[in-house]
């Protein structure tokens, strides 16, 4: 079954609210079996989203709409769909009588009775969270059409709870399922380049995608089951680890954050930060995952050097020699932190974010990220750009994620290896004194 997904609204248009309802509800034909072909956003203008729904009935198997099914003026998606549809509207008592107990004791007026009109012999899909109901029914061309709501509070335990197994029913019993294997180290390029004759399967399939600061393979087969499907994608996953090694950090699509807490508390090992360009990114990640304060001791942000000498011990020598934006600076802030918390690692991060404060030899970009773990202390070292910067936000979040990845090598004991796109990171002495 081949499928549309058309969403409605004007603010989805102007940018003014986020379209996240068409990447869920093609996920979630994706767990069925239903290939999407098109999709396609359209305003609140009834010719123009009855053009789109005439073009998408005479293509597809199924289209399925989000947005537009309220009780305001602009709510048309219902009235044009059906008509495009050839499929004609007509109360329906049982929604209208659970929209009179919805709106008990508040005014119920026509326009909120509006939203129990719905296409004649439809199947209705109960909203368990608003008022208006969402639909099932079949087009006079022959594709089935499902009417969603646009808020996604209301569209995704609607489409979880009652579309979906429809759905499931009327199609062939096949499921797509995907497993997304999460890389950090290596850009997509390379990952591709790596992976490249893996790339070319039908099924199962693998394709490379970029995230910010790093990338992740999908793998995907189709079969008849979800056990089917993952006994055929287990061969081709088994060779892309031996391709990947230590770059690949999960294969259950988690963030390097959430690898990195679940390492720690399976070692029940400690860490603390000390941040300086990163403002504290590093320990907003950390703590955003559930779990994280059996591991996760305390986070310092010392921008300004006094604090970096009154909090973590750095040396005014080392800062007056090095600058604050140095490996010897930013060994001292994880060894500085790590006294502090009591913590098994400490983690330093000093650099120049940017957008201005850079020179030709401490350039924006450059990060210096330390690790130690009281033996050993490990530095990383971003580069900086001599050309044109990129953005703070660029900078910050990528120090963090190398901190991040340096810290699960430590706590899964794999090599701190040279990363192909940085420098590699060095293993330093534990104790370093005031002159560096």
């Amino acid at each position: 079954m081949n499928a549309e997904i058309l969403s409605v609204g004007t603010e989805l248009l102007l940018g003014q609210v986020i379209n996240s309802d068409t990447a869920y509800v093609a996920r979630a034909l994706s767990s069925v079996g239903i290939n999407v072909h098109y999709t396609a956003t359209v305003g609140d203008n009834p010719e123009r989203l009855y053009q789109a729904v005439t073009d998408s009935l005479a293509r597809c198997d199924l289209l399925v709409t989000t947005g537009g099914l309220g009780p305001t003026d602009d709510d048309l998606t219902k009235e044009t769909v059906a008509r495009a549809a050839g499929v004609p509207l007509a109360m329906n008592e049982d929604c209208l009588a659970t929209l009179t107990r919805y709106f008990a004791g508040r005014y119920f007026g026509e326009n909120q009775k509006k939203q129990a009109v719905l296409p004649v012999g439809c199947t209705v899909l109960q909203n368990d969270n608003g008022s208006a109901p969402g639909c099932l029914f079949r087009s006079q061309q022959g594709a089935l059409v499902v009417m969603l709501p646009g808020p996604p509070g209301e569209l995704i335990p609607m489409l979880e709870h009652y579309a979906l197994p429809a759905l499931a029913g009327s199609n062939s019993h096949a499921v797509i399922v995907s497993k997304n294997l999460r890389v950090f180290g290596l850009g997509e390029g390379l990952t591709a380049e790596k992976l490249d004759d893996l790339l070319q399967g039908s099924n199962p399939t693998a394709a490379t995608y970029a995230l910010q600061n790093e990338c992740f393979v999908r793998v995907t087969a189709r079969a008849a089951n979800e056990e089917e499907a993952l006994t055929m994608m287990q061969p081709l996953i088994e060779k892309i680890r031996a391709r990947l090694g230590t770059y690949l950090y999960t294969e259950e699509d988690g963030s390097l954050e959430e690898t990195v807490v679940h390492a720690a508390m399976r070692r029940h090992m400690t860490l603390a930060t000390a941040e300086s360009c990163t403002g504290g990114l590093l320990s907003e990640r950390l703590t955003s995952i559930p779990g994280s304060s059996e591991v996760f001791e305390m986070g310092a942000v010392t921008y300004a050097n006094r604090i970096k000498e009154q909090v973590l011990g750095v040396s005014a020598h080392t800062l007056q020699t090095y600058g604050a934006v140095s490996v010897q600076t930013a060994c001292q802030m994880a060894q500085g932190i790590r006294r502090a918390a009591g913590s098994d690692l400490g983690i330093g991060i000093t650099g120049i974010a940017g957008p201005g404060g850079g020179t030709e030899e401490k350039p924006v970009g450059l990060v210096y990220i330390a690790l130690t773990d009281g033996v050993h202390t490990w530095v990383r070292r971003m580069p900086g750009h001599t050309g044109p910067a990129r953005s703070r936000a660029f900078y910050r979040y990528a120090a963090a994620s190398h901190a991040l990845d340096m810290a699960r090598r430590v706590l899964m004991d794999l090599p701190m290896q040279e990363n192909p796109e940085f420098p590699r990171a060095e293993s330093l002495p534990a104790a370093m004194d005031e002159k560096g």
